[in-house]
């Protein structure tokens, strides 16, 4: 009787054990039947939306030198008070000329035998100026370079705002990977189910420029600057179930 109680106690634990071993991948533990892997389509989509830019940034620097250094600082001062006094003249505001850098340092003239033969000052004051009137940019140009300016470090285009045609990019974006995902899902003979994940990517503004002797309307013997387009790009990653 001892020896068959012991078998029975046994038997017992190794059917709780059964009952309790945990289900193999994909095993249904209540009902013990294998669901089917998750069958999905994952693609890339694009959207792209160009726009006509409606400022510029520009960086303006006036450069002197001399022996002394209070005679390239003078000519620099009054360099700058005439760039910035014709900036104002043709209607840049005080807000949108900022001083981003003021240099003085000295600059060693060497002779044939490597000696120093001088010491020349130079001073280095320079503007960002945003201008928010495109049409004043070959203008601009001009009179800042004849009124004392000797270095334009680059002309940025850009636009105020960006918010709707970023919106426009997005969708477009989202539409084309949809439709990517319905042609996949035809081509493979399958029906495509609801969106499971999306990833949205934004690319900073980059701009196409065209001709740069057009587009702003200037006259003759102006600097020629054209704004071309500012073009703005989304990117998206979507993933979608196959039913």
């Amino acid at each position: 009787m001892k020896k068959i109680t012991i078998l029975l106690g046994l038997v017992l634990i190794l059917v709780i054990s059964a009952c309790s071993a945990p289900a193999a991948p994909g095993q249904n533990t209540s009902a013990g039947q294998v669901s089917a892997p998750v069958r999905s389509i994952s693609v890339n989509g694009s959207g792209q939306v160009t726009m006509n830019p409606d400022l510029a940034y520009i960086n303006i620097g006036v450069q002197s030198q001399s022996e002394q250094v209070a005679e390239a600082l003078a000519e620099n001062n009054e360099k700058a008070q005439s760039v910035a006094t014709s900036l104002r003249e043709l209607g840049i505001e005080d807000k949108d000329i900022q001083t981003s850098s003021f240099n003085i340092f000295p600059q060693q003239n060497y002779g044939p035998e490597g000696q120093v033969t001088s010491t020349t000052y130079v001073v280095n004051n320079t503007v960002n100026v945003t201008v928010r009137d495109l049409q004043l940019m070959g203008r601009l140009l001009d009179v800042v370079v004849s009124t004392g300016a000797n270095s334009i470090n680059g002309v940025t285009f850009d636009v105020q705002d960006k918010s709707q045609a970023v919106a426009e990019a997005r969708r477009l974006a989202v539409e084309s990977a949809r439709s990517q995902a319905e042609e996949m899902a035809q081509t493979a003979g399958v029906t495509l189910g609801e969106l499971q994940t999306m990833s949205v990517y934004s690319s900073q503004p980059s701009v196409f420029s065209y001709d740069a002797k057009g587009g702003m309307g200037m006259n003759a013997g102006q600097v020629p600057v054209s704004a071309g387009q500012l073009i703005i790009q989304v990117e998206v990653s979507a993933t979608y179930f196959i039913q």
